[in-house]
């Protein structure tokens, strides 16, 4: 068996290609968008991608197995276990043309079995996939657990109240991922590998493993729910798991409506031209977007008025998506890249979050005017005066410790939030430690509001300040905004 697993750190995803070198045939898992890394892997492989499947509808980036499995004239197989059970039940089946899956059927590529396991809980219609390499074997040795069983941890339960207009589903969803696991996980042998659909700093569980796999043995021995299930104490188990859950950003919502009822095909794309600085002024604030990659301490040395910020690191894609919401903004997209192929890569990362209208990429900003942002120092704060402060990290993280008198909105969900915001008093912009603020700035700024300014060394700045001024020790603070930790 073949078995090759493709990590995104932008969206903390995990995707799994699996072939027989017998048969020279494979199956993708849960694959993103840009669909090229499946193609190519698999022809330098010698093998044929027949079968395409997910585990579940995401919320957190747009799917491309529909896409992969037109590029590739694979079969695509998705869930039918998200059809209403009683009356009353919302309908989570896919709404578009696919092989329908249940507990129990099996996909066969060559010598492997690739098995389906309706654990829901996380959501109604998730399946993990468990998987046998009979050319070996008759027993399972893998199971492609989703967002049922990560490392260390468990799929949230709640995003159907967070993300798609539930009410109060988090607690049945909890329930039922104590019985995923009391009649499904814990049935399997303590060797077989689990590989999951998320890591560290994914919005889709709290408290996630760094490493890649675990298995069924290791989360027995170790992992926070074993005494729960071990007791059969349902009740204590839901109230645990759904305790400290973070808040998540509002484009999941739009997540789940596109990914059930079919994202766009992308296809070929035409190739993206290079834009001249002039029309990028003629048009900014109109009909042009234009995302500014560069670091954040680089913009507040000098930005683009109107631009928006949103540096080309690991959490680009989901920043991206906390600015621009492609179902209300039609305008096209230029981002800030040094050549074009630079440019192609942050466009494919874009449409991991169905961020399609990227059209070209302005290569420097030379000929643009730029004027630098304002910082506020930490000793200039005076929580007392009409300034309002919003913080931007998730809830958990203000619920820890914050700047008094400072209200929390998640990074995600400000656009949506703006007229709740204050137009006529200066707004104090932080996060932990200046990333998500800046992103969150720049739009603030684009949609006219006039006082925006950012706090200097964000939150664990006005800590040290704090410290320093009371004469106590500084330690070591934590690392800065780490790359999709705390969407």
């Amino acid at each position: 068996m073949y078995f090759k697993h493709f990590y995104d750190t932008d969206l903390a995803q995990g995707s799994y290609l699996l072939g027989c070198q017998a048969s020279g045939e494979a199956i993708v898992v849960d694959p993103r968008r840009d669909v090229r890394v499946y193609l190519d892997e698999a022809a330098a492989q010698g093998l044929r991608i027949v079968a395409v499947t997910e585990t579940h509808i995401h919320a957190d980036y747009l799917s491309g197995s529909r896409e992969l499995a037109a590029a590739s004239g694979a079969t695509l197989y998705l869930s039918a276990e998200g059809a209403p059970r009683q009356p009353g039940d919302d309908d989570w089946s896919y709404a578009f043309r696919h092989i329908p899956l249940h507990h129990g059927d099996v996909i066969t590529i060559g010598n492997l079995t690739v098995e389906a396991l309706h654990t829901p809980g996380h959501t109604p219609e998730h399946l993990s996939f468990l998987v046998t390499d009979g050319g070996l074997t008759e027993r399972p040795g893998y199971l492609l657990s989703g967002d049922f069983v990560f490392v260390g941890d468990l799929g949230r339960p709640d995003l159907l109240d967070e993300a798609a207009g539930g009410v109060d589903t988090r607690f049945g969803g909890a329930k039922q991922l104590f019985a995923s696991l009391r009649d499904v996980f814990l049935h399997l042998p303590d060797y077989v590998q689990v590989w999951p659909g998320h890591g560290a700093g994914s919005a889709c569980g709290k408290a996630l493993g760094a490493v890649a796999s675990t298995t069924v043995g290791y989360e027995r021995l170790t992992a926070w729910w074993r005494d729960y299930l071990d007791r059969d104490d349902e009740a204590g188990f839901v109230a645990a798991l759904l305790d400290g859950q973070p808040d998540a950003p509002r484009y999941f919502g739009r997540m789940k409506r596109q990914n059930r009822g079919g994202p766009a095909l992308l296809g070929e794309r035409p190739a993206l031209r290079e834009v001249a600085a002039d029309e990028v002024l003629r048009r900014l604030g109109d009909d042009l977007v234009l995302l500014d990659t560069r670091p954040e301490a680089e913009q507040w040395q000098g930005a683009v008025d109107g631009a928006l910020c949103v540096p080309g690191g690991k959490s680009f894609a989901t920043h991206a998506s906390w600015l621009i919401d492609p179902e209300r903004d039609e305008r096209d997209v230029v981002v800030l890249a040094p050549d074009a192929a630079a440019a192609e890569a942050l466009r494919a990362r874009l449409a991991y979050v169905g961020i399609d209208r990227v059209v070209g990429y302005l290569p420097s900003l030379g000929g643009l005017p730029l004027r630098p942002l304002p910082l506020l120092p930490c000793a200039d704060l005076d929580v007392s005066d009409d300034a309002f402060v919003l913080d931007v990290r998730t809830a958990n993280e203000y619920a820890e410790g914050h700047v008094p008198g400072a209200t929390q909105v998640h990074g995600g969900r400000v656009a949506w939030q703006l007229d709740a915001l204050p137009r006529d008093r200066r707004l104090v912009v932080h996060c932990q430690g200046g990333t998500r603020s800046a992103v969150v700035a720049s739009l603030l700024r684009a949609e006219g509001f006039q006082d925006v300014v950012e706090l200097e060394g964000s939150y664990l700045g006005w800590l040290e300040y704090r410290r320093q001024a009371a004469g106590a020790a500084v330690p070591r603070p934590e690392p800065e905004d780490r790359p999709g930790a705390r969407t």
